[in-house]
């Protein structure tokens, strides 16, 4: 019998098959799946911030450029159905437990691309549970999955073994933001409208960020000169909402790296110091270099869905397997074999970032800290974040390929410490010249718009100057970074809206040229 999606009160009875970090391809009319294996909101008037800072609007309420409801990228043919309703689980527990959105707004409109569109209307059941902080999908009646929410770890896929880290509190160090100014603090002081910015053409470009309600867009933040001009929010989000953010975290990746690199623990030019790389006299990943996993040029074999050679006969992507296989990530990437030679081949792959993340997790608990908590010791507080939640997988290992959460103000504050050239406030975060190298095309990528897990407006493609450098994530996250109008934008939104919502957001980014003067002497 097939139900129609919805929700109930009972306690969720256990899945058929719990994870495993090879999940066998269940009876969907496929066969047998191995990894890598072959062949197989209502429209309404919404409240413009100028000057200063307010909260959520008081209105109704990619990649990414192609139509988000069918997303062909994020859900490949072929996608084992056990591994996208996984996928679509996680992304339902965070948005209801980590951005306290509503559930049925937020099923229908985020973590749906984890599976195919001719499965996705056979997902017959949805549990919250709120007691236990877990969130159950069944699929036509038959096979059902569930994440669940560890405090400030966020939500991780369950699997029969459990997980296999400890959840630690993260706690802040900083006062309460509303008696700290702007950017260390909430705080926005009153001060006269900048006589050179057009205040028409500002409100005009934050209208047209929202105009289209199919865009579906969140958040709009715009930063000039170090001071809010320009805030924005669908209704039910506001300024402290945690949302979806993807691979904008590919950015806070390099963040931390290059705050390593500051102390000294490993350079640029440096062999990315993996073990498994090493323990044989002639394995030619040892050749890999911190440089080339920041420009996302390692070489290595991943299966990605934006490869220019992929098709679906090369079996589900390494590249989603590690958000929806509950497996030990950083594992499954520094031991795949090379297929380039280091630094010949740009590719857009979750290995390299990923291999960096195992990289700082073993350094950072090499010096004795606590690897959960310490990217808010490291960097959060020094930049006024007081709160970020980066999810890891079930061994503990951040996944900041997309799962993290953020908001905006929190983006735009990341955003500044690259306009500032790493310093904040007087203290240097980042290495000097980290911030060129990131914003600066990476060779091995033949086309000029990726740097060191930063995108590039190279081709000018954005309606921005053409050193602008961005944080980009699925479903239309941006953060971008304009040092020739001393400006950071963040644009926030729901996945589903992604198509129209790029599309919207560049119109309002030539609105916001028109509006934002040029920095003299660029």
């Amino acid at each position: 019998m097939r139900l129609s999606p919805g929700f109930n009160d009972r306690q969720p009875s256990p899945p058929r098959r719990g994870d495993s970090e090879e999940p066998r391809q269940p009876t969907a009319g496929r066969g047998p799946w191995v990894p890598g294996a072959k062949g197989f909101a209502a429209a309404g008037a919404i409240a413009l911030c100028l000057v200063s800072s307010c909260g959520p609007a008081e209105a109704p309420r990619s990649d990414d450029a192609a139509g988000a409801d069918e997303a062909p990228p994020y859900a490949p043919e072929g996608t084992p159905v056990e591994l996208g309703l996984a996928g679509w689980a996680k992304v339902l527990c965070s948005a209801v437990f980590v951005s306290g959105r509503d559930p049925d707004e937020a099923f229908v409109n985020s973590g749906f691309f984890f599976m195919e569109p001719s499965d996705r209307p056979l997902v017959s059941g949805r549990v919250i549970d709120r007691d236990s902080g877990s969130v159950t999908l069944t699929w036509a009646d038959s096979i059902s999955r569930t994440a669940r929410f560890h405090g400030d770890q966020g939500c991780v896929i369950d699997t029969e073994a459990g997980i296999a880290f400890t959840p630690v509190p993260v706690a802040s160090t900083l006062p309460d933001p509303a008696t700290q100014d702007w950017p260390m603090g909430d705080r926005v002081p009153e001060a006269p409208f900048p006589a050179d910015v057009d205040g028409q053409q500002l409100a005009a470009a934050v209208q047209t960020a929202f105009a289209d309600t199919a865009s579906l867009t969140a958040a709009f933040l715009v930063v000039h000169r170090g001071r809010i001009l320009a805030e924005r929010y669908m209704p039910g989000i506001g300024r402290d909402t945690q949302l979806e953010s993807w691979s904008m975290g590919k950015s806070l990746t390099a963040t931390l790296v290059g705050i390593l690199i500051r102390e000294g623990h490993f350079g640029l030019a440096d062999p990315a110091p993996v073990p498994e790389w090493r323990e044989g006299p002639d394995d030619p990943r040892a050749a890999i270099r911190i440089a080339d996993l920041l420009q996302m040029s390692s070489g290595l074999r991943f299966i990605a869905p934006r490869d220019p050679d992929y098709t679906p006969d090369k079996g589900y992507p390494d590249h989603m397997y590690i958000y929806t296989g509950a497996i030990d990530a950083f594992h499954h990437s520094v031991t795949r074999p090379l297929q380039f030679p280091p630094a010949t081949e740009g590719r857009y792959r979750n290995s390299d970032p990923l291999t960096l993340g195992y990289v700082v997790r073993r350094t950072v608990e090499s010096l004795g800290e606590e690897y959960h908590t310490w990217p808010q010791r490291a960097l959060f507080d020094r930049i006024g974040i007081r709160r970020q939640v980066l999810e890891p997988d079930p061994f503990g290992n951040f996944l900041l390929t997309g799962y993290d959460y953020g908001t905006a103000r929190n983006w735009a504050r990341l955003g500044l410490l690259y306009l500032q050239d790493g310093v904040w406030q007087g203290e240097r975060v980042l290495p000097e010249g980290f911030v060129d190298f990131v914003s600066t095309p990476a060779p091995a990528w033949t086309v000029p718009v990726y740097g060191g897990l930063f995108w590039i407006n190279g081709t000018g493609e954005w309606n921005l100057p053409r050193d602008a450098y961005f944080m980009a994530g699925g479903g239309g996250q941006r953060t971008f970074v304009v040092p020739s109008r001393d400006l950071v934008v963040v644009r926030l939104g729901h996945f589903r809206g992604s198509g129209p919502g790029m599309r919207a957001l560049n119109q309002a980014l030539g609105l916001l040229m028109e509006a934002v003067p040029e920095v003299r002497g660029r």
